[in-house]
């Protein structure tokens, strides 16, 4: 099935393997709250027990240098719904402290380790061009 959307995740390559999935349920655990239509319907196995929905279309998860990771936010920024993780996050213990470590620096300066964005799916695809699909 093709859709007109497209979840992304854009993660720094020079990440270790943990940071790498930490940072990947960080980032799209905002896309569901603030773009409701991107869930599925909830799960019920054949013994009725229950089980929370998923994302109803595929998350693209690729990788990227510095650079790539800071163009691509960029030419997101305003244009489709994202989310961000920064370096700074991996020092913080809880929300609070996450919010206050992002609200501290300016747009330009933000050390990104990864984004997730969604949109529409030419339009994603411009943002993450250039990087490549996560191994």
């Amino acid at each position: 099935m093709r859709f007109d959307t497209k979840i992304a995740v854009l993660l720094r390559d020079d990440l270790l393997t943990w940071q790498r999935l930490n940072v990947t349920a960080f980032l799209v655990s905002g896309l569901g709250t603030a773009v409701p239509e991107v869930m599925g319907q909830p799960y019920v196995d054949a013994d009725g027990a229950e089980y929370l929905p998923m994302f109803r279309q595929p998350v693209m998860v690729f990788q990227g240098g510095k650079e790539l990771l800071a163009g691509a936010h960029g030419r997101a920024l305003g244009r489709v719904t994202m989310s961000i993780f920064t370096t700074d996050l991996f020092a913080t213990g809880h929300d609070a402290a996450n919010r206050e470590a992002v609200r501290a620096v300016r747009t330009a300066d933000l050390d990104l380790a990864g984004i997730a964005v969604h949109g529409p799916r030419n339009l994603v695809d411009k943002i993450v061009k250039g990087a490549a699909m996560h191994p």
